[in-house]
């Protein structure tokens, strides 16, 4: 009984011994295995965490050379913005004088320009009548273009000379235009025969009767019929319908000086 009683002890003691040298067996291959997936799971966190670091890095460096850049910019435009700056404080102090004179440079040009209208208006009046309609059309858009606020000092004068300009061209020119002539107490539908301001000279629409403008007496005169073909070889010329050729008109003699 004794006997049994010690066999059925170790037997106990045997099997509660065999739990515990399992688990002593294997607890550490385990706790190893754990602990390196565990400490790869963090190795990738860490190199997670460089990679994010990296880039942020990489970001921060890249804005930081563009905000070099947009300073770099920014100066030069200062400098250059200085430059202008200064050079338009040196042109306003070159001006300043003549600023002050402006008003009286005004005063003075407005009436010299009235009195340049007044001697075009006399001279068209004096010359010979051709293109009057459009002549004094011209005359009178400069004369109300003078009263016009809205129309600049510099304008106004260019204008004025510009009709000079072409009162002068009307001395090298030769130009042919419809127009009526007062003769024999009728007005009459003629074409005119401008040459320069040497001679203005008509002739009827049929062609068979010809004339030219006294400048003495002021009036239009009948030629003698052997001009017609001359007068009309000129107006085809004028026309551009003919080549240029020469042509006989009637000139007036030059007044012999006293």
């Amino acid at each position: 009984m004794r006997a049994m009683k010690y066999t059925l002890n170790r037997t106990l003691l045997f099997l509660m011994l065999i739990p515990v040298w399992t688990f002593a067996a294997t607890d550490p291959l385990e706790t190893a295995v754990q602990d390196s997936l565990q400490a790869n799971e963090e190795a990738q966190k860490s190199q997670q965490h460089i990679d994010t670091l990296a880039d942020e890095t990489s970001d921060l460096s890249q804005e930081y050379r563009a905000t070099l850049e947009k300073i770099d910019s920014l100066k030069a435009y200062n400098e250059q913005l200085e430059k202008l700056i200064a050079k338009q404080d040196e042109t306003l102090l070159s001006i300043s004088p003549q600023l002050g004179n402006a008003e009286e440079t005004q005063r003075n040009i407005i009436p010299m320009m009235l009195r340049m209208i007044e001697t075009l208006e006399e001279f068209i009046a004096l010359d010979m009548p051709f293109l009057r309609e459009e002549r004094q059309d011209r005359l009178g858009i400069i004369k109300e273009m003078m009263d016009r606020p809205d129309v600049s000092l510099p304008e106004k004068y260019r204008r004025i000379m510009e009709a000079y300009q072409i009162e002068m061209e009307y001395g090298r020119t030769i130009e042919t235009s419809s127009d009526t002539v007062f003769h024999n107490g009728k007005d009459n539908m003629v074409d005119i025969l401008q040459i320069g301001r040497i001679a203005l000279l008509y002739q009827t629409i049929d062609g068979k009767e010809s004339g030219y403008w006294d400048k003495k007496e002021k009036t239009w005169k009948k030629l003698p019929d052997d001009y017609n073909q001359s007068i009309a070889q000129g107006i085809s010329i004028a026309r551009k319908q003919s080549s240029p050729d020469f042509f006989k008109i009637p000139v007036e003699a030059p007044e012999q000086s006293k």
